[in-house]
């Protein structure tokens, strides 16, 4: 009798455990973040066919590519500042390349805003950077000529930062770099800003942000723990500087050059702004002013640089992309790829980025969700560089630790539904922009005329005539809208 009734408890205690055992855990999805430097939305995906970008083209229709994302400022380091943060610019630092080092270098650990970075760390995720992901390209305060300080951009983000300079030595000169170790500090601008030279793609320093980043992936998948790896390339930033193999893939003669390189009409030419960061490379062919436009011949010239450039990164990612399959790591990986903001090629009459034009502001983003979480497909509606923030840690399954002026793209991705309002502000210096469905709307605080420019963008794509005086009612409705975001620190440039 005992003997029975110990076997009826073992099976009792063996049916009822197995009862209450859990279902398996599913694991924490990691996060791949790549984020390319000054890649406005010139792309095949995005509907330019001369370019050649067939892995970013890929990633796009796997995942979701987003025809109208804006970001927050057109300059680097603050336009990753509002991404890193989720929140827009409320203090003129926020729109200052500095941001970094005045603001989260110097901060406490529990201070507020953080990173999303650090929230993803404080969250149980390893954490690692390589390449430019603030500011800084190595995630480090100094300036361009100095040597490297101790000081980080970020010092509560990452659990490591990669980032091997090569032969250059130091991050600043690794991102001017020349195939031959000089870079255009060292030259004192003595430099053109473009250049082809017969190297492999270690030639160069992105080469080595991507041998960086497959040992790093390699080591994280032998881990535990989640991770998030972000993964900052350099170029199509200038100097337009490529292996001349991406070179080779475009016919020059062919290459198309800007419709519009002229300043847009009823615009003061201080909208379109100076073009300082290119008059850094003291040996361009020719010197493009707000008064005189560069010959067709070198317009084709930079542009064929900034298109191998892009060939360069997109052959790059792709390898990345591949690794990250081969390690079966795809198929529990969040992929985001984003650019900072978008630069004109001649546009305007401009060179570079740094204005509230369309050209400055909209830039790249593609996000593909792993698995059958996902569908491919374009979408239009507007969102910001401050929405991915709340996107990444909706999908994440991680709470936000502040209010954010983002909104999470979770569901425009899975469901196609949104309770995002199609709007999308900017901020440059002495002004500030709003992007609706059918129009731009660009009021600066400064004395020259006009102060305020309105463009259909559904009869002027190009933002080619100012119709602002035509429209008072759509002008007064817009700026109501405006200056609801509307900054303190512009009230002293009123």
């Amino acid at each position: 009798m005992k003997k029975i009734f110990q076997l009826l408890l073992f099976i009792f205690l063996a049916f009822g455990c197995e009862s209450e055992k859990k279902a398996p855990e599913v694991p924490s999805p990691n996060v791949l973040f790549i984020a390319v430097d000054d890649l406005r939305p010139e792309l095949g995906i995005y509907g330019n066919q001369f370019v050649k970008s067939p892995n970013i083209d890929q990633l796009a229709r796997e995942g979701s590519f987003f025809k109208r994302h804006y970001v927050q400022v057109p300059t680097c380091g603050a336009s990753r500042y509002s991404l890193m943060t989720g929140l827009r610019p409320q203090k003129r630092v926020h729109i200052d390349n500095s941001v970094f080092y005045k603001k989260m270098a110097n901060q406490k650990e529990k201070e507020r805003p953080e990173s999303f970075v650090h929230h993803f760390k404080r969250n149980g995720y390893t954490t690692v950077g390589i390449g430019k992901l603030s500011h800084s390209v190595d995630g480090l305060v100094y300036g361009y000529t100095e040597e490297p300080s101790d000081i980080k951009e970020m010092p509560y983000s990452w659990s490591r930062f990669v980032f091997n300079p090569g032969k250059w030595k130091t991050g600043w000169n690794a991102f001017f770099a020349y195939a031959n170790g000089e870079n255009r500090q060292s030259l004192n601008g003595q430099v053109k800003p473009y250049e082809s030279a017969a190297v492999s793609d270690e030639g160069y320093p992105d080469g080595l942000i991507l041998k960086s980043a497959l040992q790093e992936l390699r080591k994280l998948k032998t881990q535990q723990k989640p991770f998030f790896l972000g993964v900052g390339f350099f170029k199509p930033h200038l100097p337009f500087n490529a292996p001349k193999k991406y070179w080779d893939l475009y016919d020059r003669s062919s290459i198309p050059i800007a419709s519009d390189p002229f300043i847009p009409q009823n615009v003061h030419p201080k909208s379109v702004g100076r073009m300082g960061e290119f008059y850094n490379y003291k040996l361009s062919d020719e010197k493009p002013t707000l008064d005189q436009a560069v010959s067709d011949d070198y317009a084709r010239k930079l542009i064929h640089g900034y298109y191998a450039s892009i060939s360069y990164i997109d052959h790059l990612i792709g390898q990345l992309l591949a690794e990250l399959k081969a390690l079966d790591l795809d198929k529990n990986t969040m992929i985001v790829l984003w650019g900072d903001h978008g630069w004109h090629l001649g546009n305007d009459r401009k060179w570079g980025k740094h204005s509230l034009f369309e050209r400055s502001l909209k830039s790249t983003l593609i996000i593909k969700l792993p698995g059958k979480h996902h569908k491919s497909q374009e979408i239009n509606t507007i969102v910001e560089s401050v929405d991915l923030y709340p996107t990444l840690l909706d999908y994440c399954g991680i709470s936000q630790p502040y209010d954010m002026d983002g909104k999470s793209l979770l569901g425009l991705i899975q469901s196609g539904k949104s309770d995002k309002i199609n709007q999308a502000f900017g901020f440059w210096r002495d002004g500030i922009s709003i992007k609706t469905d059918s129009y731009r709307l660009t009021k600066f605080y400064r004395e020259e005329e006009p102060k305020i420019e309105l463009y259909n963008h559904l009869s002027d794509p190009e933002e080619n005539q100012n119709i602002a005086e035509d429209h008072p009612k759509i002008v007064d409705s817009l700026v109501l809208i405006l200056e609801e975001k509307l900054p303190s620190f512009y009230s002293i440039i009123r």
